[in-house]
Formats: C-alpha cells, structure tokens, sequence
C-alpha cells in the first residue's frame, strides 16, 4: 500500500481544483497549474478534500498512485504559497546580479553568464558586503524552480577543496584535504 497516495489532500481557501477528464487544473492566489492524470489513478473531489485511488496492485500502479498525489499536493501548495529557493554564490570575485529576468554571474571564465530566467519564476539578487552573494528564486511551480536552480548551480558547481562554486542554501558540501606538502 502507497502511504503517501492514501493520504487525503485538504484544499486550503482560495485555491480551486477542477477535474476535466484526466487534466487537473489547480487555481489560486499565486497561478494556475494542470497535470495530466494517467487513467490507472483516479481522482475524487469533494468538497474540500481530495482522495486518490489506483486500480490494481501492479508495481507501476502503486507508485503512479504516490507520484500524482504528491503533484497534486505540489500544485496546491504553489498555487497557495508558492515556493522559494535559494543559491549561495562563493568564491572570490564570483559575483550574481539581476535585472529583470535576465540573471548575470560572474564565475571565474573569461566571460560573464547571462542566464535568462522563464517569466514564471521571479529573481533577485543580494549582495552585502562580507557575504557570498545570494540568488533568491521564487514561482508557484515546484518543477520549473528545481530545474531552473539545478541550471544555475550547474554553471559552477562546488568543487570539494576550496568550496568554491554554486551551492543551494543549507547544502553541505564534503571536503578534502590537498595533497601532502612533501616527503620526509
């Protein structure tokens, strides 16, 4: 048994679902997102609450039966609330500014990175003096701001000796040592 495809979703105020056919659409505050249903989950609205059943035991059954509650429950939470990530920029002379939707980092090549950011996701920029850089993304789709974060660290990733490198915030990077300073 799926214990995350058998928990029932509450649908907080202001937010409306709507099933047509297989297509869910999940209106709120923050937007408007649809996900397509595979036929083998079946989604039942009432009232206020949504519950999630499959149609048979078979492997691939159970775990759609987990992965569209879990969308779902994503849905509604970014529609809601909306999600937040956060990117550390270290190292020396790395530097992350914004203007617009057009995201500019200087990393250590020889040429600055022009990222352009989808219009979904709204970015900013920190940068106080002392501090590594901050990149803030924000957006009501959990998929599109995972991926467009995994982009952006993917430009320079930490590298395990000096910790140098776009790193998520919170995100613990393991260390090495260097190599021995000589022979005895």
């Amino acid at each position: 048994m799926s214990r995350i495809g058998k928990n029932p979703i509450t649908i907080p105020s202001g937010v409306e679902v709507k099933m047509d056919g297989s297509i869910v659409t999940v209106k709120g505050p923050k937007g408007t997102l649809t996900q397509d249903i595979d036929s083998c989950v079946e989604v039942n609205i009432e009232g206020s609450t949504i519950t999630f059943s499959r149609e048979s035991e078979a492997p691939a059954h159970r775990a759609k039966h987990g992965l569209y509650r879990a969308l779902i429950n994503n849905m509604i939470i970014g529609a809601s609330e909306g999600f937040k990530k956060e990117l550390e920029v270290i190292g020396v002379g790395y530097r992350a500014t914004a203007t617009g939707q057009l995201l500019e980092l200087a990393l250590g090549y020889s040429h600055p990175i022009a990222f352009e950011i989808p219009q979904e996701i709204k970015v900013s920029a920190v940068t106080e003096k002392g501090k590594a850089p901050v990149v803030t993304l924000e957006s009501f789709d959990k998929q599109l701001i995972g991926q467009v974060a995994a982009k952006i660290r993917s430009f320079r990733k930490p590298e395990p000796y000096k910790g140098k490198g776009i790193r998520f915030m919170g995100e613990v990077i393991r260390r090495k040592a260097g190599k021995s300073a000589g022979k005895k």
